[in-house]
Protein backbone atom coordinates (compact mmCIF):
# COMPACT_ATOMS: atom_id res chain seq x y z
CA UNK A 1 0.00 0.00 0.00
CA UNK A 2 1.37 3.41 -1.00
CA UNK A 3 1.17 6.19 1.62
CA UNK A 4 0.87 9.79 0.49
CA UNK A 5 0.13 13.23 1.96
CA UNK A 6 -1.70 15.75 -0.22
CA UNK A 7 -2.14 19.45 0.54
CA UNK A 8 -2.60 22.95 -0.91
CA UNK A 9 -5.02 23.31 -3.84
CA UNK A 10 -6.77 20.42 -5.57
CA UNK A 11 -4.63 20.95 -8.66
CA UNK A 12 -1.43 21.00 -6.56
CA UNK A 13 -2.46 17.78 -4.82
CA UNK A 14 -3.22 16.09 -8.11
CA UNK A 15 0.05 17.20 -9.70
CA UNK A 16 2.04 15.90 -6.73
CA UNK A 17 0.10 12.62 -6.85
CA UNK A 18 0.71 12.16 -10.58
CA UNK A 19 4.38 13.02 -10.25
CA UNK A 20 4.85 10.64 -7.31
CA UNK A 21 3.32 7.75 -9.22
CA UNK A 22 5.45 8.47 -12.27
CA UNK A 23 8.60 8.70 -10.15
CA UNK A 24 7.88 5.18 -8.87
CA UNK A 25 7.31 3.88 -12.39
CA UNK A 26 3.53 3.82 -12.07
CA UNK A 27 1.70 5.19 -15.11
CA UNK A 28 -2.06 5.10 -14.73
CA UNK A 29 -2.60 4.85 -18.48
CA UNK A 30 -0.56 1.61 -18.54
CA UNK A 31 -2.66 -0.22 -15.94
CA UNK A 32 -4.73 -3.21 -17.13
CA UNK A 33 -7.96 -1.56 -15.94
CA UNK A 34 -7.27 1.57 -18.01
CA UNK A 35 -9.63 0.84 -20.87
CA UNK A 36 -10.99 3.72 -22.95
CA UNK A 37 -14.01 2.89 -25.10
CA UNK A 38 -16.45 4.95 -27.16
CA UNK A 39 -19.26 3.95 -24.81
CA UNK A 40 -17.36 5.24 -21.79
CA UNK A 41 -16.39 8.41 -23.63
CA UNK A 42 -20.00 9.26 -24.48
CA UNK A 43 -21.07 8.43 -20.92
CA UNK A 44 -18.42 10.66 -19.33
CA UNK A 45 -19.23 13.57 -21.65
CA UNK A 46 -22.66 13.63 -19.98
CA UNK A 47 -21.16 13.28 -16.48
CA UNK A 48 -18.73 16.21 -16.75
CA UNK A 49 -21.38 18.98 -16.45
CA UNK A 50 -22.66 17.34 -13.24
CA UNK A 51 -19.18 17.41 -11.66
CA UNK A 52 -18.73 21.00 -12.90
CA UNK A 53 -21.90 21.93 -11.02
CA UNK A 54 -21.38 20.02 -7.76
CA UNK A 55 -17.63 19.42 -7.46
CA UNK A 56 -15.58 21.42 -10.01
CA UNK A 57 -12.41 21.29 -7.91
CA UNK A 58 -12.15 17.51 -8.36
CA UNK A 59 -11.80 18.09 -12.10
CA UNK A 60 -8.88 20.43 -11.31
CA UNK A 61 -7.29 17.63 -9.27
CA UNK A 62 -7.67 15.16 -12.13
CA UNK A 63 -6.08 17.74 -14.45
CA UNK A 64 -3.20 17.98 -11.99
CA UNK A 65 -2.76 14.20 -11.99
CA UNK A 66 -2.70 14.15 -15.79
CA UNK A 67 -0.11 16.95 -15.90
CA UNK A 68 1.99 15.22 -13.24
CA UNK A 69 1.87 12.01 -15.26
CA UNK A 70 2.35 13.89 -18.56
CA UNK A 71 -0.64 12.00 -19.93
CA UNK A 72 -4.02 12.77 -21.50
CA UNK A 73 -6.46 14.66 -19.26
CA UNK A 74 -9.40 13.60 -21.43
CA UNK A 75 -8.51 9.91 -21.22
CA UNK A 76 -8.00 10.15 -17.45
CA UNK A 77 -11.45 11.73 -17.08
CA UNK A 78 -12.99 8.87 -19.05
CA UNK A 79 -11.18 6.31 -16.91
CA UNK A 80 -12.05 7.83 -13.52
CA UNK A 81 -15.57 9.18 -14.07
CA UNK A 82 -16.78 5.91 -15.60
CA UNK A 83 -15.32 3.76 -12.82
CA UNK A 84 -17.78 1.57 -10.83
CA UNK A 85 -20.33 2.03 -13.66
CA UNK A 86 -18.91 -0.59 -16.06
CA UNK A 87 -16.64 -2.86 -13.97
CA UNK A 88 -17.77 -5.69 -11.68
CA UNK A 89 -14.62 -6.55 -9.71
CA UNK A 90 -14.90 -4.74 -6.35
CA UNK A 91 -16.46 -6.65 -3.43
CA UNK A 92 -16.38 -5.39 0.16
CA UNK A 93 -17.99 -5.51 3.61
CA UNK A 94 -18.97 -2.54 5.80
CA UNK A 95 -20.37 -2.48 9.32
CA UNK A 96 -21.13 0.37 11.71
CA UNK A 97 -22.07 0.14 15.37
CA UNK A 98 -22.61 2.45 18.31
CA UNK A 99 -23.29 2.15 22.06
CA UNK A 100 -22.56 4.28 25.12
CA UNK A 101 -18.81 3.58 24.95
CA UNK A 102 -18.10 3.08 21.25
CA UNK A 103 -18.68 4.60 17.81
CA UNK A 104 -17.06 2.30 15.23
CA UNK A 105 -17.02 1.67 11.50
CA UNK A 106 -15.21 -1.28 9.93
CA UNK A 107 -14.57 -2.22 6.31
CA UNK A 108 -12.89 -5.02 4.38
CA UNK A 109 -11.75 -4.15 0.87
CA UNK A 110 -11.97 -7.29 -1.28
CA UNK A 111 -10.33 -6.94 -4.66
CA UNK A 112 -8.24 -8.60 -7.38
CA UNK A 113 -4.90 -9.96 -6.20
CA UNK A 114 -3.27 -8.79 -9.43
CA UNK A 115 -3.96 -5.15 -8.51
CA UNK A 116 -3.46 -5.20 -4.72
CA UNK A 117 -0.10 -3.43 -4.84
CA UNK A 118 -1.74 -0.35 -6.36
CA UNK A 119 -3.93 0.45 -3.34
CA UNK A 120 -3.21 3.67 -1.47
CA UNK A 121 -3.66 5.32 1.91
CA UNK A 122 -4.06 9.08 1.50
CA UNK A 123 -3.93 11.97 3.99
CA UNK A 124 -5.72 14.93 2.44
CA UNK A 125 -5.43 18.45 3.88
CA UNK A 126 -6.54 20.70 1.03
CA UNK A 127 -7.31 24.40 1.06
CA UNK A 128 -10.78 25.24 2.44
CA UNK A 129 -11.70 21.56 2.91
CA UNK A 130 -11.99 19.14 5.81
CA UNK A 131 -8.86 17.05 6.25
CA UNK A 132 -9.32 13.29 6.12
CA UNK A 133 -7.57 9.93 5.93
CA UNK A 134 -8.81 7.56 3.23
CA UNK A 135 -8.01 4.30 1.46
CA UNK A 136 -8.54 3.49 -2.19
CA UNK A 137 -7.86 1.26 -5.18
CA UNK A 138 -8.98 4.10 -7.47
CA UNK A 139 -6.41 6.91 -7.23
CA UNK A 140 -8.27 10.24 -6.71
CA UNK A 141 -11.44 8.46 -5.62
CA UNK A 142 -11.84 7.21 -2.05
CA UNK A 143 -13.50 3.98 -0.85
CA UNK A 144 -13.38 4.40 2.93
CA UNK A 145 -12.12 7.04 5.34
CA UNK A 146 -12.62 9.37 8.30
CA UNK A 147 -12.38 13.15 8.46
CA UNK A 148 -11.32 15.61 11.15
CA UNK A 149 -14.91 16.06 12.38
CA UNK A 150 -15.32 12.34 13.12
CA UNK A 151 -17.37 11.43 10.06
CA UNK A 152 -16.39 7.94 8.89
CA UNK A 153 -17.79 6.08 5.90
CA UNK A 154 -17.19 3.29 3.42
CA UNK A 155 -18.70 1.97 0.20
CA UNK A 156 -19.53 -1.46 -1.16
CA UNK A 157 -19.97 -2.09 -4.86
CA UNK A 158 -23.22 -3.45 -6.30
CA UNK A 159 -23.46 -4.77 -9.86
CA UNK A 160 -24.74 -2.02 -12.24
CA UNK A 161 -27.66 -2.88 -14.51
CA UNK A 162 -28.30 0.56 -16.03
CA UNK A 163 -26.05 3.58 -16.54
CA UNK A 164 -27.07 7.17 -15.99
CA UNK A 165 -24.77 10.23 -15.82
CA UNK A 166 -23.86 11.33 -12.30
CA UNK A 167 -21.44 10.81 -9.42
CA UNK A 168 -19.91 7.37 -9.03
CA UNK A 169 -19.24 5.57 -5.74
CA UNK A 170 -15.65 6.73 -5.25
CA UNK A 171 -16.48 10.40 -5.74
CA UNK A 172 -19.55 10.16 -3.50
CA UNK A 173 -17.28 8.99 -0.66
CA UNK A 174 -14.58 11.54 -1.49
CA UNK A 175 -17.05 14.45 -1.57
CA UNK A 176 -18.68 13.55 1.74
CA UNK A 177 -15.38 13.17 3.60
CA UNK A 178 -14.10 16.45 2.20
CA UNK A 179 -17.27 18.55 2.56
CA UNK A 180 -19.54 17.09 5.27
CA UNK A 181 -19.33 17.17 9.06
CA UNK A 182 -22.22 14.83 9.85
CA UNK A 183 -24.30 11.97 8.51
CA UNK A 184 -27.20 14.41 8.15
CA UNK A 185 -25.17 16.57 5.76
CA UNK A 186 -24.14 13.49 3.76
CA UNK A 187 -27.72 12.28 3.38
CA UNK A 188 -28.81 15.71 2.15
CA UNK A 189 -26.12 15.62 -0.54
CA UNK A 190 -26.88 12.03 -1.58
CA UNK A 191 -30.56 12.90 -2.05
CA UNK A 192 -29.63 15.91 -4.20
CA UNK A 193 -26.84 14.83 -6.55
CA UNK A 194 -27.40 12.61 -9.64
CA UNK A 195 -25.91 9.15 -9.07
CA UNK A 196 -24.29 7.04 -11.80
CA UNK A 197 -23.31 3.75 -10.15
CA UNK A 198 -24.83 1.11 -7.85
CA UNK A 199 -23.48 0.96 -4.29
CA UNK A 200 -24.14 1.04 -0.58
CA UNK A 201 -22.66 3.80 1.56
CA UNK A 202 -22.22 3.20 5.29
CA UNK A 203 -21.88 6.26 7.55
CA UNK A 204 -21.22 7.05 11.21
CA UNK A 205 -20.49 10.40 12.84
CA UNK A 206 -19.28 11.72 16.18
CA UNK A 207 -22.84 12.03 17.53
CA UNK A 208 -23.42 8.28 17.12
CA UNK A 209 -25.72 8.69 14.11
CA UNK A 210 -25.27 5.69 11.76
CA UNK A 211 -26.82 5.07 8.35
CA UNK A 212 -26.64 2.77 5.34
CA UNK A 213 -27.67 4.23 2.00
CA UNK A 214 -28.54 1.92 -0.88
CA UNK A 215 -28.37 4.05 -4.00
CA UNK A 216 -28.32 3.78 -7.77
CA UNK A 217 -29.37 6.00 -10.70
CA UNK A 218 -33.09 5.53 -10.09
CA UNK A 219 -33.45 5.02 -6.34
CA UNK A 220 -32.10 6.02 -2.92
CA UNK A 221 -33.06 3.99 0.16
CA UNK A 222 -31.86 5.14 3.60
CA UNK A 223 -31.69 3.13 6.83
CA UNK A 224 -30.78 5.13 9.94
CA UNK A 225 -30.05 4.19 13.55
CA UNK A 226 -28.99 5.93 16.77
CA UNK A 227 -27.80 4.99 20.26
CA UNK A 228 -27.23 1.24 20.80
CA UNK A 229 -27.48 -0.22 17.33
CA UNK A 230 -25.60 -1.50 14.28
CA UNK A 231 -25.93 -1.71 10.50
CA UNK A 232 -24.22 -3.96 7.92
CA UNK A 233 -23.73 -3.71 4.15
CA UNK A 234 -22.09 -5.98 1.57
CA UNK A 235 -22.45 -6.30 -2.22
CA UNK A 236 -26.20 -6.50 -2.61
CA UNK A 237 -29.23 -4.39 -1.79
CA UNK A 238 -31.46 -5.36 1.10
CA UNK A 239 -34.27 -2.91 0.26
CA UNK A 240 -33.99 -1.96 -3.42
CA UNK A 241 -35.17 -4.78 -5.74
CA UNK A 242 -32.07 -5.85 -7.63
CA UNK A 243 -31.10 -9.46 -8.34
CA UNK A 244 -28.28 -9.77 -10.91
CA UNK A 245 -27.02 -13.29 -11.57
CA UNK A 246 -23.31 -12.71 -10.99
CA UNK A 247 -20.52 -13.92 -8.73
CA UNK A 248 -20.85 -11.57 -5.73
CA UNK A 249 -18.02 -13.15 -3.72
CA UNK A 250 -20.30 -14.61 -1.02
CA UNK A 251 -22.07 -11.29 -0.41
CA UNK A 252 -25.12 -12.72 1.39
CA UNK A 253 -22.97 -15.05 3.51
CA UNK A 254 -20.72 -12.19 4.60
CA UNK A 255 -23.76 -10.06 5.40
CA UNK A 256 -25.39 -12.76 7.54
CA UNK A 257 -22.18 -13.58 9.38
CA UNK A 258 -21.53 -9.93 10.29
CA UNK A 259 -25.17 -9.32 11.22
CA UNK A 260 -25.42 -12.36 13.49
CA UNK A 261 -22.09 -11.63 15.17
CA UNK A 262 -23.16 -8.09 16.05
CA UNK A 263 -26.66 -9.19 17.04
CA UNK A 264 -25.40 -11.90 19.40
CA UNK A 265 -22.58 -9.89 20.99
CA UNK A 266 -24.24 -7.05 22.82
CA UNK A 267 -20.95 -5.69 24.19
CA UNK A 268 -19.51 -3.81 21.23
CA UNK A 269 -15.74 -3.31 21.20
CA UNK A 270 -12.86 -2.55 18.87
CA UNK A 271 -11.63 -6.14 19.21
CA UNK A 272 -15.09 -7.52 18.29
CA UNK A 273 -15.16 -5.54 15.04
CA UNK A 274 -11.62 -6.61 14.22
CA UNK A 275 -12.51 -10.26 14.92
CA UNK A 276 -15.60 -10.10 12.68
CA UNK A 277 -13.59 -8.60 9.81
CA UNK A 278 -10.89 -11.23 10.39
CA UNK A 279 -13.37 -14.07 9.86
CA UNK A 280 -13.53 -15.34 13.44
CA UNK A 281 -17.34 -15.31 13.35
CA UNK A 282 -17.73 -17.00 9.97
CA UNK A 283 -16.62 -16.42 6.40
CA UNK A 284 -15.54 -12.86 5.75
CA UNK A 285 -12.08 -12.73 4.19
CA UNK A 286 -11.05 -16.37 3.79
CA UNK A 287 -10.65 -16.25 0.01
CA UNK A 288 -8.54 -18.67 -2.01
CA UNK A 289 -5.88 -16.41 -3.49
CA UNK A 290 -5.34 -18.95 -6.25
CA UNK A 291 -8.56 -17.76 -7.89
CA UNK A 292 -7.25 -14.18 -7.89
CA UNK A 293 -9.41 -12.73 -5.10
CA UNK A 294 -8.55 -11.63 -1.56
CA UNK A 295 -9.11 -9.03 1.12
CA UNK A 296 -6.36 -6.50 0.40
CA UNK A 297 -6.92 -4.26 3.41
CA UNK A 298 -9.13 -4.10 6.48
CA UNK A 299 -9.76 -0.99 8.55
CA UNK A 300 -11.62 0.06 11.70
CA UNK A 301 -12.40 3.73 12.41
CA UNK A 302 -12.72 4.42 16.14
CA UNK A 303 -14.68 7.66 15.85
CA UNK A 304 -15.05 8.35 19.57
CA UNK A 305 -11.29 8.30 20.12
CA UNK A 306 -10.31 9.54 16.63
CA UNK A 307 -8.14 6.49 16.00
CA UNK A 308 -7.68 4.34 12.90
CA UNK A 309 -6.58 0.70 12.88
CA UNK A 310 -5.66 -0.94 9.57
CA UNK A 311 -4.34 -4.21 8.17
CA UNK A 312 -2.48 -3.85 4.88
CA UNK A 313 -3.41 -7.29 3.63
CA UNK A 314 -5.78 -10.01 4.76
CA UNK A 315 -6.81 -9.63 8.43
CA UNK A 316 -6.99 -13.40 8.92
CA UNK A 317 -3.22 -13.51 8.36
CA UNK A 318 -2.01 -10.10 9.58
CA UNK A 319 -2.64 -7.93 12.63
CA UNK A 320 -4.34 -4.54 12.85
CA UNK A 321 -1.96 -1.65 13.49
CA UNK A 322 -2.78 1.83 14.72
CA UNK A 323 -2.31 4.52 12.06
CA UNK A 324 0.12 6.89 13.76
CA UNK A 325 0.21 9.30 10.80
CA UNK A 326 -3.45 10.20 11.41
CA UNK A 327 -2.71 11.48 14.91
Amino acid sequence: MYHIRLKNTHYDAGFHYGQMLKKHGQMICEKPTFQITKEKQLFVEKCIPIYQKYYPEILDEIKGIADGQQSSYEDLLIFLLSMYCFEVNLHCTCLACVDQQNILLGRNSDFLVSLEKLCMNCLYALDDCLSFCGNTTAFVEIEDGMNEKGLAMGMTFVYPSIKKPGFNAGFLVRYCLEKCQSVKECLKFIKTVPIASYQTLTFVDASGHIAVVECCPHHVEITEAFDSSFLVATNHFEKIPHHPHIDDWYSHQRYQNAYHALNQNKNISLSLIQDILSGKYGFMCQYDRKIGADTIWSVVYDVKNQNIYRVEGNPSRKKFKKDLRWR
